[in-house]
């Protein structure tokens, strides 16, 4: 893969690559009838990381958050370290993500706020 590719890449969140690779690694065991002989314990590892630190199971969750916060216009990094690090307050997503308030974009504490708690219903209901 060639480096301008990834200037091209979309940044994934953890739930998202977890996605990703339970599907991968689905179509691995259907295409062999040893499973073990296609995963390697690089794949094995990144997949039980991802699934350990996704904050968001249920594919329908994990469309809804992407969705939820591309509505913010939040840059891709921005979208990916809130929607795995989940902080609670306005306050916690500024130390994390300080961009979101400076950038020039009208996100005062209280949208902000509003945003961390519509992630936190759909966690609450997935």
């Amino acid at each position: 893969m060639l480096f301008s590719e990834f200037l091209k890449a979309k940044c994934l969140m953890n739930c998202e690559v977890s996605l990703i690779l339970e599907h991968k690694y689905e179509q691995l065991q259907q295409m062999s009838e040893d499973p073990t002989n296609q995963v390697s314990q690089v794949f094995e590892k990144s997949l039980q990381y991802v699934k350990r630190f996704s904050r968001y199971k249920n594919p329908d969750a994990v469309k809804q958050v992407r969705e939820l916060l591309s509505r913010y216009q939040l840059a891709e990094f921005e979208l990916c370290v809130l929607g795995n690090l989940c902080p609670e307050t306005a306050e916690e997503a500024i130390a994390m993500v300080p961009s979101i308030k400076s950038r020039g974009r009208v996100h005062d504490d209280e949208a902000i706020d509003k945003m961390l708690n519509d992630m936190t219903l759909i966690k609450k209901f997935e």
